[in-house]
């Protein structure tokens, strides 16, 4: 099937599928859940309800998309969304924030991806002192600038879920020196990172390839009120690259 097999290209381009979340009453929860999903779901109301199922909804559209098959048969694994189980073969991460609900794709091989609003974190210090090291710490107060600290962050988390960590106690296994020197706590030498600008907000993308690549951003027509999983349409979105980094192995 298109998009889930990397036998012919062993570096594929990494994509990114977003659609904004709609603002509407509670809704039943649709036919098209997994028992998992519809469990998850059930503990949530009101904007934090839609918020859970536009990002799934958006899930099935990235692998139908991906994937070439219709979104209805489409599923992620059960859990955490980190690959496709029909059909199998794609890697996903998924990030949603503030009304912006975003899913990356790949075949075959990890990626994460974090969206931030630009101008969320009015007192990123404190995160930074607790969480960010030292040298970290030093150039980004001299900066002073909360969208420069929001690219550190957002790479971070890219980078975790990418290599199956949370935040706790990992968030200096990726170290951002001055002009995004990025250096990873892994070995290999072909992990790579990719940020941009979207729709106000900030988005990272961190995976592994033989050389720096954009990934393919397309936004998608929000989800129909009632969530019916119909083939969404692509709309009409700019995008501004910010920088591509190959992640250094710590020494």
């Amino acid at each position: 099937m298109a998009g889930t097999s990397n036998g012919s290209n062993p570096d594929p381009r990494p994509e990114v599928w977003l659609c904004h979340q709609t603002v509407g009453p509670e809704v039943t929860p649709p036919g098209w859940l997994t028992d998992y999903e519809r469990q998850t779901v059930g503990k949530f109301s009101g904007p934090r309800e839609r918020e859970y199922l536009a990002s799934r909804w958006l899930i099935r559209q990235a692998i139908g998309k991906s994937s070439g098959l219709p979104p209805d048969q489409c599923r992620p694994v059960s859990g955490r969304p980190v690959a496709s189980d029909n059909p199998s073969g794609l890697r996903l991460s998924l990030s949603h924030s503030h009304g912006l609900s975003a899913c990356g794709t790949r075949a075959g091989s990890p990626l994460g991806l974090d969206l931030e609003p630009c101008q969320r974190h009015p007192q990123w210090e404190k995160v930074a002192r607790r969480w960010f090291s030292p040298v970290e710490q030093e150039w980004l107060f001299r900066e002073g600038d909360t969208n420069t600290f929001l690219k550190v962050w957002t790479l971070k988390e890219a980078w975790l879920k990418a290599t199956g960590r949370g935040i706790a106690g990992n968030l200096q296994t990726l170290e951002v020196r001055k002009n995004f020197e990025i250096y990873g706590d892994r070995p290999e030498a072909d992990w790579q990172a990719a940020c941009c600008y979207i729709e106000g907000y900030l988005v990272t993308v961190v995976f592994r390839g033989s050389r720096p690549q954009w990934p393919k951003i397309t936004l998608l027509e929000p989800p129909p009120g009632d969530f019916t999983l119909v083939d969404a349409v692509s709309m009409e979105a700019s995008w501004e690259p910010l920088f591509q980094r190959t992640i250094r192995p710590k020494v």
